[in-house]
């Protein structure tokens, strides 16, 4: 089976962009360091920035996994289309 997608142009200058290298190294963050430094700010190991840390960190896991969550339901909405295109 073939699937075709077709997005909004804006998502594909998105992901043509350096926005999405950013958001690809910011993954890698928000899956492993991101939860450790909240970790780490809950003992108090950032004590004089415990709470900017904290922040910063629930950004970047909300972000990354909103701008994913936005991209992959968009692909997963044409490939039902497209599925349902196909067995009627």
């Amino acid at each position: 089976m073939q699937v075709t997608v077709e997005i909004d142009p804006k998502w594909v200058k998105t992901t043509r962009s350096p926005v999405y290298v950013i958001v690809s190294a910011l993954s890698g963050v928000s899956i492993t360091f991101a939860p450790l430094f909240l970790y780490w700010s809950g003992q108090g190991k950032f004590d004089p920035h415990g709470r900017i840390v904290a922040v910063l960190c629930f950004a970047v896991i909300y972000f990354v996994s909103w701008f994913y969550f936005r991209l992959g339901s968009l692909v997963a909405k044409e490939v039902r289309q497209d599925s349902k295109a196909t067995t009627s």
